[in-house]
């Protein structure tokens, strides 16, 4: 019974390697298709739309509503010891670093990843990326490149969105639904939140991107069985790429705050 679990232990470690090495190396494939070969703008356009311009709807719900429930809670705390004013402070620093990257993050992953997954699988079962490379054109440069180039610029701008957006309903909660003192408020929020803390949300911003594109893809692109292995590699996806983000957020944490240590 012991061997048979540490067989079984083995078989996922190994499992987890080989899955890891191959998002590895369809990364690599990636970057060096982007400066080997023409960029595709039309295609990068139309992932520019489908990732940014159609999900600041979500992000921007998610961030109004994440700040005010943050500003409230915080102010529920914080009055029990007389420290209503740095409610603002919280608020905007927590967003920035934690909150709005990683819940963006999450956000997009439901949306765009599934669809990333599902559209390169659909394709894959249905034998249109085996015409493609018929046709002299790589797969990596058609469909890959112009996600991940679009995903690298729209991230950031949507966790920007998140992020400005959150700090403004939290305001609005604490000023005009919690009375709290408005000049305080914002002098102690404009103090503490530094440009540090606006580069770590850019930062993280950048890396979950490139996170989310590369096991979204990978899953697609790997994709058998007909249309259950195109919904299984689409919740593979979502959910991989989901845990990737939370797990990568606590070594950026950590790395960033090393990097950038308070002053």
């Amino acid at each position: 019974m012991i061997t048979g679990f540490i067989s079984a232990i083995g078989h996922r470690v190994i499992s987890w390697v080989v899955y890891t090495g191959d998002v590895v190396v369809l990364a690599g494939e990636t970057i060096s298709s982007a400066f080997a070969h023409k960029i595709r703008w039309r295609l990068f356009m139309q992932q520019i739309v489908e990732i940014g311009l159609q999900s600041q709807l979500v992000v921007m719900i998610t961030g109004a509503f994440t700040g005010a429930v943050f500003a409230a809670q915080t102010y529920f705390q914080f009055s029990k010891l007389g420290m209503g004013s740095a409610v603002g402070a919280v608020v905007s620093v927590s967003v920035c670093r934690e909150l709005g990257p990683v819940l963006t993050a999450l956000m997009v992953t439901g949306r765009v990843g599934a669809s990333m997954s599902a559209e390169i699988g659909t394709m894959k079962v249905t034998e249109q990326i085996d015409a493609l490379r018929a046709l002299a054109v790589h797969p990596i440069d058609y469909l890959v490149v112009p996600r991940t180039l679009a995903m690298m610029v729209s991230m950031p701008l949507l966790v920007a969105e998140c992020v400005g957006i959150g700090i403004v309903a939290g305001y609005f909660v604490a000023i005009h639904l919690l009375e709290l003192n408005g000049t305080y408020y914002v002098a102690n929020m404009v103090r503490w939140t530094q440009m540090r803390d606006i580069i770590m949300a850019l930062t993280k911003a950048f890396c979950f991107a490139l996170l989310i594109v590369f096991i979204s893809c990978h899953k697609g692109l790997t994709s058998r069985e007909g249309a259950v292995g195109v919904g299984r590699a689409t919740t593979e996806a979502v959910v991989n790429a989901s845990l990737a983000v939370l797990i990568f957020n606590f070594f950026l944490t950590m790395g960033l705050n090393i990097i950038f240590p308070a002053g």
